[in-house]
């Protein structure tokens, strides 16, 4: 019986699939286009609620923190600011800079000057 659970044990360790971990870092829409094309396009995110929101930060404010429950995309289109969250994120965005953001973990965005983002969900 032992042998049994050790056997199957050993046999799901090496049967999971390991999970690609994205890199903690800022993104630009510029860096999805790379040949040197007319027209080029590129999945971005693929939207589970089908929304997409407008969201505009005066200088100083801040997105209070919150916790989405569906995978989320925040690009920013005008101005600057911070996304945080409590991983321990924390990513100055720029015009065109977008940061995927987690179900279930608490987030905020702090704008440095009067700007605009869209949210995809």
């Amino acid at each position: 019986m032992k042998k049994t659970i050790v056997l199957l044990s050993i046999f799901a360790l090496f049967s999971c699939k390991s999970v690609p971990v994205e890199p903690v870092r800022t993104m630009n829409l510029k860096d999805l286009h790379t040949e040197q094309k007319d027209v080029q396009t590129a999945l971005l995110f693929a939207p589970s609620e089908n929304k997409v929101m407008s969201l505009q930060i005066e200088k100083g404010k801040q997105l209070a923190e919150h916790v989405t429950k569906v995978p989320a995309l925040l690009v920013c289109v005008s101005g600057s600011g911070n996304y945080g969250d409590e991983s321990g994120r924390k990513l100055s965005l720029k015009s065109g800079d977008y940061v995927k953001i987690e179900p279930n973990i608490k987030h905020w965005v702090d704008a440095y000057e009067n700007s605009n983002f869209l949210l995809i969900k």
